[in-house]
């Protein structure tokens, strides 16, 4: 990097950060913090969704399977995310947007005290907390990393950097920052995107390799193929299927993009542009991995460093500083959109059963420790970044995939299928089991059974069973156990039915403080 490249690195993060200092106008109380009010545009909902699923891990981990098997990086992780959100568009994303127009949550997992039980609602909301603090920990460490082959800056520095710019807008600004500078950010990414498209295929042409004729290249032989490795068919029906619920609000930020239109059908609408961006856009910016081992050649056995040795010697100075920016606009929009979405389970569902004088909190105490827990969150994810690579967590892409997948299916089954009307017979019982149950097949098969297996467990199968342990059970103990009484019945049939309370101002008005011991609230607002 340069002066010009530096320049623009900096000019990005100053915008950030304007951003952030004017959307704290329009933050007056928990509710636009957390939701935006109700009142975010589909369009901008949708961009927002869209680069809320991204991060650096694309250049780097991603990068990695791109260099060493071609295509199938696109076909087991953008093609299912596609697909999952198309499918969530009428199945989830107007009942979770039901969740703050008609329940008037601000949490994603506020409405879980009575569609289950308030324990149902702790064990969901600290593990997911907990393994939030992970998986933006990897986010941060692929960052960094990047930033370190360009800068030469140490991953504790390029970690302490790119959080602390988070920290400020995201934390200034709340559910409006994030979405405004997610626009920002795709506008960003476009030109990068595209520059680097370009880039890679004048470089092909001056090596006398055409468009299409690079597949016939041997450095490329079998990167053709859409399902290779560890990465087959049971792998891509398991990444779908764990896709599904995690891009659809399992991952909690997802929800907050739902939640924030201001009707039902706006959310739907804001789904279906996520889930064209997740087919087309990845797309472009995978075409120049694929190409990759035809121009440069990685340092790291994985790959990892491809992207970014490829983006170092092909870009001018000034569009290679526009390319890194889009590397720190995919991880800061995830980054700060899970910040968001944890602080808004812990303010909402999680202090006031620990601390009495949370459930006396008025707006602007509210709104005090919804900052200040966005803050404590950023600094416990940029701790577990600078242990990604030690003999727990090991690399990015392990904890991205086996963490991160392998733990969503028990953590999101019972509040995604609990919208649902089909599974109104499981209650408490069948979420706590099969939430147990489904962490305690992710230990045993990650760990005693993959240590006493010749070669390990393949990673299919890592991922998938604690999903289906999760699911089998929730389903099983529903039918076995019905649990699906008239206040709970209520609540689902407010969820999956549309009348008063779509839109709105009053629709964006958030609960009253609840009593966390009878879980009814206290006043006339709020809860059912």
């Amino acid at each position: 990097m340069n002066g010009l490249d530096w320049a623009v690195l900096i000019g990005y993060f100053g915008v950030m950060v304007a951003i952030g200092v004017w959307s704290h106008k329009r933050v007056d109380d928990v509710s636009d913090f957390f939701t935006a009010g109700g009142k975010m545009p589909w369009w901008l909902s949708g961009i927002s969704h869209h680069m809320s699923g991204y991060s650096a891990v694309m250049f780097t981990g991603y990068a990695g399977i791109a260099y060493t098997y071609g295509v199938t990086s696109f076909i087991t992780w953008s093609f299912p995310i596609a697909l999952g959100i198309a499918i969530g568009s009428k199945l989830f994303a107007p009942r979770i947007n039901r969740l703050r127009s008609r329940l008037h949550v601000a949490s994603p997992l506020e409405y879980l005290k009575n569609r289950y039980d308030l324990k149902t609602q702790q064990a969901l909301a600290w593990s997911g907390m907990l393994l939030k603090i992970v998986d933006v920990g990897a986010k941060w460490a692929a960052i960094a990393t990047l930033l370190s082959v360009f800068t030469g800056l140490s991953l504790n520095q390029g970690i302490l950097i790119t959080g602390a710019i988070t920290a400020v807008y995201c934390t200034i600004g709340g559910l409006w920052a994030d979405a405004l500078t997610e626009l920002g950010q795709f506008v960003i990414q476009l030109l990068a995107g595209v520059a680097m498209f370009v880039a890679v295929v004048l470089k092909l042409n001056d090596k006398g390799i055409g468009f299409l004729d690079a597949w016939d290249q041997p450095a490329l032989e079998g990167h053709d193929k859409p399902l290779v490795a560890q990465y087959g068919t049971v792998f891509l029906l398991a990444f779908l299927f764990i896709k599904l619920f995690e891009y659809n609000g399992g991952m909690l930020n997802q929800a907050q993009r739902y939640m924030a239109t201001a009707t039902p059908k706006e959310a739907e609408r804001s789904a279906r542009l996520s889930a064209v961006l997740w087919l087309v856009w990845p797309v472009v910016l995978f075409f120049p991995m694929w190409m990759s081992p035809l121009l440069v050649t990685s340092n790291k056995p994985d790959g990892s460093d491809s992207y970014a040795l490829m983006t170092e010697q092909l870009l001018p100075h000034g569009l290679l500083g526009l390319v890194i920016v889009g590397f720190f606009s995919h991880t800061m929009a995830m980054c700060s959109s899970d910040a968001n979405a944890i602080a808004s389970v812990f303010t909402r569902d999680c202090a006031p059963v620990i601390w009495s004088r949370a459930r006396a909190w008025n707006q602007r105490s509210g709104l005090i420790a919804a900052r200040v827990t966005t803050v404590v969150f950023l600094g416990l994810s940029m701790a577990a970044a600078t242990q990604v690579n030690s003999p727990a967590f090991k690399d990015i892409i392990t904890v991205v995939i086996k963490w991160v997948a392998g733990l969503m299916g028990p953590m999101a089954i019972p509040m995604m299928l609990g919208l649902l009307r089909p599974f109104r017979r499981s209650g408490p019982t069948a979420a706590l089991t099969s939430w147990a149950m489904g962490l305690l097949a992710f230990w045993l098969v990650n760990y005693p059974i993959n240590w006493n297996v010749d070669g390990g467990v393949p990673l299919q199968y890592q991922v998938s069973i604690p999903l289906a342990v999760s699911l089998v059970l929730y389903i099983l103990i529903g039918f076995l156990k019905p649990e699906d009484t008239p206040e709970r019945l209520a609540i689902i049939e407010r969820i999956n039915t549309d009348g008063d309370g779509d839109a709105g101002s009053a629709a964006a008005a958030v609960p009253e403080p609840r009593d966390t011991a009878e879980g009814t609230p206290i006043g006339s607002s709020g809860g059912v």
